[in-house]
């Protein structure tokens, strides 16, 4: 029943932010401006966009270097599973499946590298906030297209910033939070619960260790702020597909506001809450909204599409049911994958 809901409520959201989105649009240019596009632009923009998921892949393997050497080539194609369920599971399960078939594949326990899934998500959120903050103050727009987004770039940036200090203090003081989370355990977890409980806490701060030291967190953040570039010039590619040009800076800020507002709850791949902010934008610094809507219309499905087909391809290439993984993905059976690792006893290292 709550799935059920869940549902409803992403459709109802999604619909409101695509109407809105079309309000007012004149169908025949909407068309027209379809008809006439160079839709070659979308053969670098597509091929753009894949560096940026190389880079991803480089950066989870990092992140994990400290609990398994997974190859790059296979961790490629694990992430964009993981991509392909954000895309058509609610409630971005690609996060968990990911971590799923890294535990079917290597046998990587999911409490290690769901920290690290988490991670990667507050440093791409920071790195979107970077882009708003850096572009805004060079961006010209002819209306107040920001003003209903400032409430959420707000929260957005204390919540991210809160996790980061929250995170880099659990990295940093390991024995300090260990105390801390056993004593929770103690004062309220049942005791028959106690030593699983304790063995998923230290699994979970195995995965917290990619922040322990600042040439960590330089890194990851740097590798962020690369992948980000790396979509940006998805955009600046397909802009030229619908022949109009606004500055590289204007689609900087388009891509961290449009991000940002996909933590608004609504349908899987993000329609409406991705394509509502970017029209604004766009049509806030002077493109037409004839042109700014099936731009960034066309520009969606050119982000979902390909990285969508291409997981589906290698879930099925590792004959993953997904219905056998949703009801193992609730609960974690380490004892079911041989030779699993992400135990805090035995760390297998990067060389």
């Amino acid at each position: 029943m709550r799935a059920r809901w869940r549902v409803i409520v992403g459709i109802a959201i999604s619909a409101l932010f695509l109407l809105i989105a079309v309000r007012g649009l004149k169908l025949d240019a909407f068309v027209a401006a379809l008809h006439g596009a160079d839709y070659v632009w979308l053969v670098p923009g597509v091929a753009v966009y894949f560096m940026a998921v190389a880079a991803r892949t480089w950066r989870w393997h990092y992140m994990m270097r400290h609990i398994r050497d997974i190859p790059l080539a296979p961790l490629f194609r694990i992430v964009c599973i993981g991509y392909m369920g954000n895309n058509v599971y609610p409630a971005r399960a690609g996060e968990i499946l990911r971590s799923y078939v890294l535990k079917q594949t290597y046998g990587v326990r999911m409490g290690a590298s769901l920290p690290t899934v988490i991670i990667e998500r507050l440093f791409d959120g920071l790195t979107m906030l970077l882009f708003v903050f850096v572009a805004l103050p060079f961006v010209h727009f002819e209306s107040e297209a920001l003003a209903g987004y400032a409430p959420l770039i707000v929260w957005l940036t204390l919540a991210f910033v809160a996790a980061l200090v929250a995170f880099l203090f659990l990295a940093a003081r390991p024995e300090t939070s260990r105390w801390l989370y056993g004593a929770a355990i103690d004062r309220f977890a049942p005791r028959r619960h106690h030593a699983a409980a304790r063995d998923a806490a230290d699994r979970i701060m195995l995965g917290f260790e990619s922040l322990a030291r600042g040439r960590e967190v330089f890194m990851i953040f740097g590798t962020s702020v690369l992948v980000w570039l790396f979509e940006t010039c998805k955009y600046w590619f397909v802009m030229h597909a619908f022949h109009f040009e606004v500055s590289f800076l204007t689609l900087m800020l388009m891509n961290g506001i449009v991000n940002l507002a996909t933590t608004i709850p609504g349908l899987p791949g993000h329609w409406g809450t991705f394509d509502l902010p970017g029209i604004a934008i766009l049509v806030a610094a002077g493109v037409d909204q004839a042109v700014a809507t099936p731009y960034t219309l066309v520009l969606h499905v050119a982000l979902w599409l390909p990285i969508t087909a291409l997981g589906a391809f290698f879930l099925w290439r590792a004959h993953i049911d997904v219905r056998q993984a949703r009801q193992s993905m609730g609960r974690e059976d380490d004892t079911a994958s041989p030779g699993a690792t992400g135990g805090v006893r035995a760390p297998e290292t990067a060389s």
